[in-house]
């Protein structure tokens, strides 16, 4: 759980050094950045799956 609260942490730094620096965010739109954040998370599970079936 303490990590989740660290990557909260950090994203909202670096949001706001961004910010304050007038540069864009370094993410993706918001909805397709959680799509692909998703996709990969579910991705990473599905391969383990995967390779004990076919081993």
């Amino acid at each position: 759980m303490i990590e989740i609260f660290l990557a909260l942490a950090v994203g909202m730094v670096v949001g706001f050094l961004f910010s304050a620096c007038k540069l864009p965010l370094p993410a993706p739109p918001a909805i397709a950045g959680v799509v692909g954040i998703v996709g990969i998370y579910l991705g990473a599970q599905v391969w383990p799956l995967l390779a004990n079936l076919f081993s």
